[in-house]
């Protein structure tokens, strides 16, 4: 879908409508650019296929343990990679969802850039995902939930607006950012359960409903 663009590109992060239509069509993009030689709906029905994939992933981070963050690697409708959060268990401060796709997709197809490819991240990247991401040559980038704390789309900086770098990667966000968010939220306000069960049951006390209901509405993030 794109090879790495020359000139600077138009404001790179885009959040989605919440009436997006349905069957928008991919962007098309002129050959030797990165940027969509039109702009149809940002958001399509493709879009959200390819998300409830990087959602699954997500479960895969959850099941271990690790922050539910999940992310897919696609060229055109072929899924190259996909990839889960998994720094605590890697040992491993780089182990976000995105790198661990890149990695993957790399191995795959068995070249360092990967041009022409979409990755599908359920959180907004941080700066470091961000990086690896322009270094890879994404065409695009769509993720879920935006991270207030750390996202590098346009929540905390733009990694993406800068016109001065030599590539050029489209964004979009918002993409189902509400069931994104959901399963962040009700992560952390688990685990915070579960920690002051266990100071309480050291402590000979109870639990109590108020306690269970409490954090409900924490906000997103990827860091633990």
């Amino acid at each position: 879908m794109n090879t790495p663009a020359a000139t600077p590109a138009a404001p790179s992060s885009v959040t989605a409508d919440p009436q997006d239509r349905a069957n928008a069509a991919p962007d098309a993009v002129e050959p030797g650019t990165s940027t969509p030689s039109q702009l149809p709906d940002p958001v399509s029905e493709r879009d959200r296929r390819f998300m409830r994939l990087a959602q699954l992933a997500a479960e895969d981070a959850r099941a271990a343990g690790e922050v539910p963050v999940g992310a897919v690697l696609v060229r055109g409708d072929e899924v190259i990679a996909t990839g889960f959060n998994h720094p605590i268990g890697a040992h491993d401060p780089s182990a976000h969802a995105e790198m661990a796709a890149l990695r993957a997709g790399a191995l795959t197809l068995e070249n360092y850039r990967l041009p022409g490819c979409e990755l599908y991240v359920t959180l907004e990247p941080c700066l470091m995902c961000a990086g690896a991401i322009m270094h890879a040559r994404i065409a695009r980038v769509v993720y879920g939930a935006h991270d207030p704390k750390t996202g590098a789309c346009g929540s905390v900086v733009d990694a993406f607006a800068n016109a001065q770098l030599n590539h050029h990667t489209s964004v979009v966000g918002g993409v189902l950012e509400s069931e994104c968010g959901d399963a962040l939220r009700s992560f952390f306000a688990e685990r915070r359960r579960a920690s002051r069960a266990a100071r309480r049951a050291a402590a000979g006390e109870t639990s109590s409903a108020d306690d269970d209901s409490a954090s409900e509405g924490d906000t997103p993030s990827q860091s633990t």
